[in-house]
């Protein structure tokens, strides 16, 4: 228990006019050095966090949770049923029917490979906002009949396709006729141009078409149909799965985001953790001046430590008085640091925005990081974590030097004075 003695002496030589000014100004710069690493671990962890947030919303907001498949195209008229069916378990909000195949696109002498997705526009809307996202044309020209198509951005422009534009799509199946064996082909109508910019290829590699014609385009190849799902907890993804699972035939097959891209986000909630512990050095850093300051202030005041063990003062209380010492000097550097970061961590995007604006530079791109400007989500349970890691590793720092203090013999600190 700290004695009010040492807390008393403490704070008086932590605000004391010190004769060795050498002394201050390492106490001020270890100071300056926790600050410095507990600003600048808010501000990335925030910034991390608002890509995680980002690519998230991004990625979900378009992509299913939760999949229903199956290998038979009986989706096709039963799909309505299955749909109410699934409704039924708790945390499925919604319910759309695709049908998907492999294929490839071709226009004027150029080749690309596409995913081909059958939807029903009205439906698709309800899970995704992909619909939201055709600059041209329109996702609802996906109409029966009309062999439209609606394809990425991306995909357009390496094919030289625009709204309005004939493409030829091959299957990976061919028919037999008197002339020989020939490529199953269909030529479709590019109706609409859409852009995600989420970087997950939904842009180069996916083609959206009517799901009653790609019943008919797949109708003798290996099309996998099924639903897409939304939920409202993405995280309850597994247990809603092993549901569905032990619900449905066995005909059916049900995956979630976790089987296909859990590793992807995994890898981004490690390398949070490996920024937070790589930057939590800066501190340690800083702690380790904080050592290098209390040994210099207890050899300073050897004199004054012998009068007070003279005095009755205990090895107990000796060493209380420079762990407060060292522990005022770690909480006024990280409450600075905390004051510091939240500032710039609720800013960072306005700063970040006007330096790209004074210098016309374009720091971030949505080719690359999936959004074109820093965003920055500030989690106060990561304020939290910093500020109680930054007091520890000042109270770590402040044992060994408050140990040489307490192991001080009034004789020999006396013996020169």
């Amino acid at each position: 228990m700290i004695r009010p003695v040492a807390l008393y002496i403490g704070l008086r030589y932590t605000r004391a006019k010190r004769r060795n000014h050498f002394i201050s100004f390492i106490s001020f710069a270890s100071m300056i050095g926790i600050a410095l690493g507990v600003a600048v671990l808010v501000v990335v962890l925030s910034v991390m966090n608002g890509f995680d947030y980002q690519i998230r919303h991004q990625f979900f907001s378009i992509a299913p949770e939760v999949t229903v498949m199956t290998n038979s195209n009986s989706i096709v008229d039963s799909w309505k049923d299955v749909s109410k069916q699934v409704m039924t378990v708790p945390g499925v909000t919604q319910a759309a029917p695709y049908l998907s195949g492999k294929g490839m696109l071709t226009s004027q002498g150029l080749v690309n490979g596409v995913e081909v997705q059958g939807v029903i526009a009205s439906e698709e809307t309800k899970i995704s906002i992909l619909p939201s996202k055709v600059d041209m044309g329109s996702f609802d020209s996906l109409t029966q009949g009309s062999f439209n198509m609606v394809i990425g951005g991306k995909l357009a422009g390496s094919l030289g396709l625009v709204v309005g534009d004939k493409v030829t799509l091959f299957l990976p199946e061919s028919t037999s006729t008197p002339f020989g064996i020939i490529p199953r082909f269909k030529r479709f109508t590019v109706s609409g141009v859409f852009n995600t910019g989420s970087g997950f290829g939904y842009d180069t590699g996916i083609a959206y078409v009517n799901f009653h014609d790609a019943a008919k385009l797949f109708k003798t190849s290996q099309a996998v149909g099924g639903l897409h799902l939304k939920i409202n907890n993405i995280y309850a993804a597994p247990g809603i799965t092993d549901t569905l699972q032990a619900m449905l035939p066995p005909s059916y097959y049900v995956s979630n985001w976790t089987s296909q891209f859990g590793a992807f986000f995994h890898a981004l909630a490690m390398e949070k953790t490996m920024m937070f512990v790589i930057l939590l050095l800066i501190v340690g850093v800083a702690a380790f001046n904080l050592v290098a300051t209390l040994v210099m202030v207890v050899n300073d005041k050897r004199a004054d430590i012998a009068i007070l063990r003279t005095l009755g003062a205990s090895p107990r209380t000796i060493m209380m008085i420079f762990v407060i010492q060292g522990a005022v000097v770690g909480l006024i550097g990280t409450l600075f640091g905390l004051v510091g970061g939240v500032v710039l961590a609720l800013n960072a995007t306005a700063i970040v925005d006007g330096i790209q604006h004074l210098f016309g530079v374009q720091f971030i791109s949505s080719s690359v990081y999936f959004i074109n400007y820093l965003p920055s989500r500030l989690q106060w349970h990561d304020v939290m974590t910093v500020s109680l890691a930054a007091f520890v590793l000042s109270l770590l720092a402040t044992i060994y030097p408050a140990w040489i203090a307490s192991r001080t013999q009034p004789a020999e600190a006396l013996r020169y004075e």
